[in-house]
């Protein structure tokens, strides 16, 4: 496995942005291309997948796939953020009953229409709306689709309620907690938020950021590292010889199986992945989309 090729997937502490993460890991590593494949807010902690070196170019495929997280809901006070920094706009001092809460759980579940919050990285007119609404000026974005899998109660300790969520990428929980709020007519805000998958990636894959700072200290942080072959587990395999990654290398269609769909990974003679192919035009024959290797 190259070096300079490949995934940490690490377990971000409460603090820090993704951004700064991804730095600790170019001054640790002394590679320059690291990219994160969807951010985690300073108060958030939890699975971060950051790419290295040409895997970077895997982050689109990464960054749209499925999350789950464990997420405090402070029933009482709505805020501006939709989270415990924010100014509170709104206070009951109320919680609402478990009763009450369950039955409007399921009109969150399934596909929904989702407005973000106005502080958030979303651009607006060319500017982030966060730095409109920092401003005091309105920001009005639009709803958008998302899909809650699962949504389901994991403790309620009035007025914090502990959800386990399951979503697809761009769904917003500091936007769920708001509105559960709102339909709840209590107020209510995000007080905490713990990612525990991305992707395939779970916890468990994960390394704490302070263990990963060791490992650079002591030059044994690729320990850590992950092949870029395990971030689309689902994918197809396609085993490719030496002649072969040549004309892949070089851009060149190669032979697909018979039947063959889609988009598959080609992995090289040493077990790397080299390659995202696509079938093309109904064809049986597969299109380098995407290649690893100079």
């Amino acid at each position: 496995m190259r070096k300079n090729f490949g995934l940490l997937i690490v377990d971000k502490p409460v603090g820090p942005t993704s951004h700064h993460v991804v730095n600790l890991v170019r001054r640790g590593t002394g590679i320059r291309k690291v990219g994160h494949a969807g951010t985690l807010d300073p108060r958030a902690s939890g699975v971060l997948v950051l790419c290295l070196g040409s895997a970077t170019r895997l982050s689109e495929y990464l960054s749209t796939s499925a999350k789950r997280y464990e997420a405090t809901v402070r029933f009482g006070a709505s805020t501006k953020t939709f989270d415990a920094d924010g100014e509170v706009v709104r206070r009951t001092d109320v919680s609402p009953t478990v009763e009450q809460i369950q039955a409007v759980l399921p009109r969150f579940r399934g596909e929904i229409q989702q407005i973000p919050p106005p502080f958030s990285a979303i651009k607006v007119q060319g500017q982030k709306a966060y730095e409109l609404a920092r401003r005091g000026e309105e920001v009005e974005l639009d709803p958008r689709t998302v899909h809650i899998f699962e949504l389901k109660i994991v403790s309620y300790q009035p007025p914090d309620l502990s959800l386990s969520v399951d979503c697809s990428a761009g769904t917003y929980i500091r936007s769920l907690a708001h509105e559960l709020g709102e339909v709840l007519e209590t107020g209510a805000h995000l007080a905490a938020l713990r990612r525990t998958k991305a992707g395939p990636f779970t916890l468990r894959d994960a390394v704490p950021l302070p263990r990963l700072e060791v490992g650079f200290v002591t030059d044994k942080w690729e320990q850590h590292l992950r092949p870029a072959t395990d971030a689309l587990p689902e994918l197809p395999t396609v085993e490719v010889d030496g002649e072969t990654l040549e004309l892949i290398r070089n851009g060149h269609r190669i032979p697909a199986e018979p039947g063959a769909k889609g988009v598959a990974k080609a992995i090289g003679p040493d077990g790397d992945l080299v390659a995202l192919l696509e079938i093309v035009n109904g064809d049986d024959e597969y299109q380098p989309r995407k290649v690893f290797i100079g």
